[in-house]
């Protein structure tokens, strides 16, 4: 079934659906990852997003409960070279075209993926139509230009946690709370309080393997609330969207570092670098893939690294605040920490399933920080 790609600027590729009739559109952008497609489609961060892949090849090893990042699917659509309808791998239970469809979401093939990553390179990420019902240019070229822009959009509440819950025998578990916030531990870890703003199943696997017992809240979880719940730190977790735009989200996160140790990942650590007197800019295709250079200033060491992010933190002028990594293709910030409150983040994803584990030491850090802070 014939489908057309059209960006705001009139660019235009013209391919096949191979999950039946669709239109829809959103933020196209491009990762560069060979594997981890359904984590990528499962990425609570991706929402809003129409995903390129730009390995030729995606499919091949089809879909398994056990790679979901979370419930259901969050990309508005994902477009590849060739989708691979019949895989072969021991640990697959469904193909790739009837993942999408049971989640209902479009997949488009056919389409010169390294034609689109090099416009989106070298123009910018952009709004795009793909559509296998409108075949008039100039209509899906003026849709996509009335779709709204990353940049001031607030995603959280579309993919956040609306009740507490934990994460128990590698799976969500309901978490009886009192309203004012107490909670009874089941003393498998340290306690742990996080925020969940689109978080990824992954974190609460790899926080509980380094020793914590995450209880997991929605981001309105206030401040009180987390000082009752017996809490000894807190964690940000990574989302979508703009995160200038979550003012009350960055006002909580304020009060919550001057009573906990604190950390984030993605969108959890440009919250952190806005409550401590930062910004954020977007930038222009953003960083998407499992291959990205990052140095460590603390130690020097170079860490390739899987990231997801369209924003990412500006420190200038702030004394009391160090970065701690940086992005070594464009010299933005990978990471930070405050100099006397117990306090680190970073922006990439240091618990990649389908890795590289080169930033795994950050959940050991962190519980080194806390117990520094608090000798727990």
């Amino acid at each position: 079934m014939k489908a057309l790609l059209v960006l705001e600027d009139g660019f235009t590729l013209e391919g096949k659906s191979f999950t039946g009739e669709f239109e829809t559109g959103g933020e196209v952008i491009f990762t560069t990852g060979m594997t981890g497609y359904q984590e990528v489609l499962t990425d609570p961060s991706y929402y809003g997003q129409m995903v390129c892949m730009t390995y030729p090849l995606i499919g091949n090893y089809g879909t398994s409960r056990e790679d979901m990042e979370s419930a259901g699917v969050h990309c508005a659509a994902l477009l590849v070279k060739e989708c691979c309808k019949k895989p072969s791998n021991w640990r697959s239970t469904m193909s790739l075209p009837t993942f999408l469809q049971r989640y209902e979401k479009p997949g488009m093939e056919g389409i010169d993926t390294r034609s689109l990553t090099l416009h989106l390179r070298i123009n910018g990420a952009m709004r795009g139509i793909i559509s296998t019902k409108e075949m008039d240019l100039r209509v899906l070229q003026e849709r996509a230009k009335a779709l709204p822009t990353m940049k001031g959009r607030n995603l959280v509440p579309f993919v956040a946690a609306k009740a507490p819950y934990t994460w128990y025998d590698n799976a969500v578990q309901e978490a009886p709370m009192a309203e004012d916030g107490s909670y009874a531990w089941r003393n498998a870890g340290l306690p742990l309080l996080v925020y969940d703003y689109g978080i990824k199943w992954n974190i609460l696997r790899r926080l509980c393997e380094a020793g914590f017992e995450p209880l997991v809240v929605p981001p309105n979880f206030s401040a009180v609330q987390a000082k009752a719940s017996g809490a000894k730190g807190v964690f940000l977790s990574n989302g979508p969207g703009d995160p200038a735009t979550l003012t009350n989200e960055i006002a909580l996160v304020r009060e919550l570092i001057q009573a906990f140790p604190v950390t984030g990942i993605c969108l959890g650590h440009q919250l952190i670098g806005h409550a401590l007197g930062g910004t954020t800019d977007k930038l222009k295709f953003g960083h998407h893939g499992c291959n990205h250079p990052v140095k460590d200033l603390t130690t020097g060491r170079i860490e390739i690294s899987s990231q997801n992010h369209g924003f990412h933190v500006v420190l200038d002028g702030l004394e009391d605040v160090e970065a701690t990594h940086i992005n070594l293709n464009d010299n933005t910030l990978e990471g930070l920490r405050h100099k006397t409150l117990p306090v680190m983040s970073l922006q990439y994803h240091p618990e990649a399933a389908a890795g590289p584990h080169d930033g795994e030491y950050l959940f050991a850090s962190f519980r080194k920080l806390i117990g520094e802070a608090t000798g727990s």
